[in-house]
């Protein structure tokens, strides 16, 4: 069974999250992906924590089914390596820091001009221009300058997401402009700049509370889990101490929930309840209501009358909770992947696929591959032996 991406090969100078995020994606769908490092301590993710068996979490997440190449890109004899390896590729994928690329020759415009087949995808914290081009970013810097923390956390303190929302925002987008770029090239035969930056990326996902402040109007404020502007949306506390997830979504709904969750049909016309924007409004009021009624009831029967109600619901799973989630055991979306520490859970990517199964191949450790590429190059033992010497990889 082929892949969509079998036959192409991407070379990534990548670290931490965004370009792995990416390319790892680029590699479910059948790429090789070739992964160059530092020699010794490879990606510095690969030091973030222990806490898979021996491995760094962010990086079995973003790693496998990739090769490790470790090269010392300041050594002119590394640098001919790869520039030998982006030759017989087809897309090249790079988060080094601002303008680092450029200055080894690995920027668009030079290696346009010897390949003109080539991809070549820039994420960066800003862009390729710009004021801010050579301005350090990290996930939570971009969090802040995308307005994110503006929105998110309470009414005393922003809260910056639980995972590294900018990072993933802008591997997706550098992966679906690399897709993009592939079905143009197959029409045109030429190559393509793929210029992504975090802060565009974030800054789309943020289109609802752009709009939501159009032209000065008030931002939607702050509103811990509960939604910023429709109510009742969010958590909620039943008798035993449990969090209950709630969300209403339109007037049907809001007669429903009130004649078969909260048992008050007369709260349907209260003139406080009687519309969204009321209810938003009046949401202390609401809430106080709420949470007399569910003070009677254990979490599991909130629950149960929520369903009964077609009312959507959910809990407020932890890490275990999503572990164990019995939808992902019964879609059967959990594999084995190896790693240097040994075999450990994956989940396939999403969406089902009929036509062809993602690959699901091991995480590398440093420099794994090296030997195995320099051979394919028509590297020498001796050629390899010198470069190891030289420290060059």
């Amino acid at each position: 069974m082929t892949r969509p991406l079998d036959g192409i090969t991407v070379i990534s100078l990548e670290h931490a999250i965004a370009a792995p995020f990416c390319t790892r994606q680029l590699a479910d769908l059948g790429a090789r992906v070739i992964k160059v490092e530092r020699p010794g301590a490879g990606d510095f993710a690969r030091a973030y924590d222990q806490r898979v068996d021996g491995e760094a979490s962010h990086f079995v997440w973003v790693n496998r089914s990739k090769e490790s190449l470790t090269l010392d890109l300041k050594q002119p004899t590394a640098l001919a390596v790869l520039q030998e390896l982006i030759a017989g590729a087809d897309v090249l994928v790079q988060n080094l820091a601002p303008g680092a690329a450029a200055r080894m020759g690995l920027g668009y415009d030079a290696l346009q001009a010897r390949h003109p087949s080539l991809i070549v995808c820039d994420i960066s914290g800003y862009g390729d221009d710009g004021p801010y081009r050579d301005k350090k970013a990290y996930d939570l810097l971009i969090q802040s300058e995308a307005g994110f923390l503006s929105v998110t956390g309470t009414p005393d303190d922003p809260c910056k997401s639980g995972n590294s929302i900018a990072d993933i925002a802008a591997g997706m987008y550098a992966y679906t402009g690399v897709l993009a770029a592939l079905l143009q090239r197959g029409k045109t035969g030429k190559g393509s700049h793929v210029d992504v930056s975090m802060l565009e990326s974030l800054a789309e996902w943020m289109g609802f509370p752009m709009y939501y402040a159009y032209q000065g109007a008030t931002p939607p404020p702050r509103s811990a889990a509960s939604h910023a502007t429709i109510y009742p949306y969010g958590p909620f506390t039943a008798g035993d101490g449990g969090t209950v997830m709630l969300g209403l979504q339109n007037e049907r709904e809001w007669r429903v929930f009130c004649e078969k969750v909260l048992l008050k049909p007369a709260l349907v016309s209260d003139p406080r309840f009687d519309a969204n924007a009321k209810r938003n409004e009046h949401r202390a009021a609401l809430k106080a209501i709420i949470l007399e009624t569910f003070s009677a009831l254990s979490s599991a029967q909130v629950l149960e009358r929520l369903d009964a109600a077609q009312i959507a619901n959910a809990r407020m799973n932890d890490m275990a909770g999503l572990w164990a989630h019995p939808q992902l055991q019964a879609r059967e979306r959990w594999r084995e992947v190896g790693s240097p520490a040994g075999a450990i859970p994956a989940l396939l990517p999403p969406g089902r696929q009929s036509a062809f199964d993602y690959r699901m191949d091991p995480i590398p450790s440093v420099g794994e591959h090296t030997v195995a590429i320099l051979q394919s190059l028509g590297r020498s033992a001796a050629d390899i032996a010198a470069l190891r010497a030289a420290e060059a990889i």
